[in-house]
């Protein structure tokens, strides 16, 4: 069975974990966004320690690749990337909203919901959203938001939407429709990330370790 380090550092809680198919051997995280790039690389070796696992015996390595924070998505990527030609394994990239959509339809079964809409804050009053039916088919394209009354409105009033991630909070203020639940808690995206690279790693989807790059959406301008 293969064995996959999966990393996520792409939103404002940091996660690591090492699975074995699609089951989770031992996890770590970080919730202190700041200190992302410093805790992956210890985080990581005492992962591998707790659970008697070599870097030599990894399979592959998964990495969030985006859209999410631009520092945060940079040391991940980064990570992965030396990881993989240290050790002559295979990258797979992981979007950041498939990864929140599918934690949140296998941890929290709404009653009625069929559409998940996850959330990360893009600054102002915009977000990085994506819109995914239980199947995990896209409605709405990964894609940067600027958030207004009527958004989703055409799909709100056919169904019910489950909006999670950092900027459901932002969007709660904003959309104000019966058929839109806003999760009043944080979904953990560890079991989803080993799902996911599993199921990459079983269709041998990876990426090329010279050429990935991270899936930013926004553009990012420099001021000088």
């Amino acid at each position: 069975m293969p064995l996959i380090l999966n990393i996520d550092t792409a939103t404002e809680v940091a996660s690591v974990c090492i699975s074995e198919k699609d089951e989770v051997l031992g996890a770590i995280g970080n919730e202190d966004q700041k200190q992302h790039a410093s805790f992956l690389q210890a985080g990581i070796k005492s992962l591998l320690d707790t659970c008697g696992i070599k870097f030599n015996d990894l399979s592959a390595v998964s990495v969030t690749a985006g859209p999410g924070s631009y520092t945060g998505l940079r040391v991940g990527i980064a990570s992965a990337k030396g990881f993989c030609y240290a050790l002559k394994i295979p990258l797979i990239l992981l979007n950041t909203l498939e990864v929140m959509a599918t934690a949140a339809i296998k941890s929290h079964k709404t009653e009625g919901v069929v559409l998940f809409c996850p959330m990360i804050d893009a600054r102002r009053t915009e977000v990085f959203t994506a819109v995914y039916n239980e199947d995990m088919e896209e409605i709405i394209f990964p894609c940067v938001m600027k958030i207004e009354n009527n958004s989703f409105s055409k799909l709100l009033d056919k169904q019910k939407i489950f909006f999670m991630g950092s900027g459901a909070k932002k969007t709660s203020a904003v959309i104000n429709h019966p058929n839109a639940i806003f999760a009043n808690f944080r979904i953990s995206p560890i079991q989803a990330l080993a799902y996911l690279s599993s199921q990459s790693f079983k269709n041998q989807s990876f990426a090329d370790v010279a050429l990935a790059d991270a899936l930013y959406i926004k553009e990012f301008f420099t001021i000088s």
